[in-house]
């Protein structure tokens, strides 16, 4: 069997192979109180709930888009039931290292069900954190020689089901990948109220193109480390979103090359602006997948980039 090559040092470069994750069973829609994230939580009360039908058919757009780009695409084996949108939690490559997520406990089988795709990487190449490591993808975000990483730094870092990624977690890459400048974020949480939660990092920051970003500013609770951000990518490149807009999840796009993204099609400011900086936009419907507060970089996991 052909090895895959890994190899991913940001966000932007030629994608060549993701998994991309898989809608067709979902199982019913959870209680209010089985809630992953608050933006779920509210919908499950309002009764607006993403329906299958309607997921399969948003990732079904974005499958597409790869086969335009010639994408390799892989998808995890299906379990019946269980929710296996967001592949980008359970694993991340650094480099040409794949790295298995320590994620909540009881989304462990949807590790399980990409083993194919791992086994299809070199063994020494696969590695875990340890157990007191707490980390998913959706924190981890590479810019050259950089790791960026969303965590949270509070006491009360056990009292919060969406603080996904611990400090532990940064100090654990920094020991790993000691050939890189790991710079962490304290991000804002918040169980109930969706407007004021940013459950990844890339909920409220993503690089785009070759040198600018999009960025949330309320998404950090140390404004030095917002200042940082903006300082490094210079603020004429940094596309501020609203409140709204990171509601939205517009920060949450994904980057095929420097000058192609997938977007969803109702972030008119934003791909307006993509667009006016040369980047070609592929518009996908996703507003349902949405709901779950999670988008296009959440449910896809990039294996070999340019």
């Amino acid at each position: 069997m052909k090895k895959i090559n890994l190899h991913v040092t940001d966000e932007t470069s030629r994608l060549r192979s993701v998994v991309l994750g898989i809608a067709r069973s979902t199982g019913p829609t959870p209680a209010a109180e089985e809630a992953y994230d608050p933006k779920s939580r509210a919908h499950i009360i309002a009764g607006t709930y993403p329906s299958n039908d309607d997921m399969v058919n948003e990732m079904d757009a974005v499958a597409l888009v790869f086969e335009k780009y010639d994408v390799q695409v892989f998808r995890p084996m299906q379990i019946q039931n269980c929710n296996q949108i967001f592949t980008r939690d359970i694993g991340f490559v650094i480099d040409a290292i794949f790295v298995k997520a320590n994620i909540l406990p009881d989304r462990e089988e949807e590790i399980e069900a990409i083993q194919y795709i791992v086994d299809q990487m070199e063994t020494h190449r696969v590695i875990r954190p340890p157990e007191e490591v707490h980390i998913e993808g959706g924190d981890v975000m590479l810019h050259g020689d950089y790791i960026f990483v969303g965590t949270y730094r509070g006491e009360d870092y056990p009292d919060y089901i969406i603080a996904r990624t611990n400090i532990q977690a940064v100090e654990w890459l920094e020991v790993t990948f000691p050939h890189k400048k790991v710079v962490s974020f304290d991000l804002r949480k918040d169980n109930l109220d969706p407007y004021n939660n940013a459950l990844h990092l890339d909920c409220c920051f993503q690089p785009v193109g070759k040198d600018k970003c999009i960025i949330h500013r309320n998404g950090f609770l140390q404004e030095e480390e917002y200042q940082f951000l903006i300082g490094l990518f210079g603020r004429k490149n940094c596309f501020e979103i609203t409140q709204e807009e990171m509601y939205h999840m517009n920060s949450n796009i994904f980057s095929i090359a420097p000058d192609v993204v997938i977007s969803e099609k109702n972030f008119t400011r934003l791909n307006v602006w993509l667009r006016s900086h040369g980047i070609t936009v592929e518009e996908v419907p996703y507003a349902e997948i949405s709901k779950q507060e999670g988008l296009l970089r959440c449910s896809t996991l990039p294996l070999i980039r340019d």
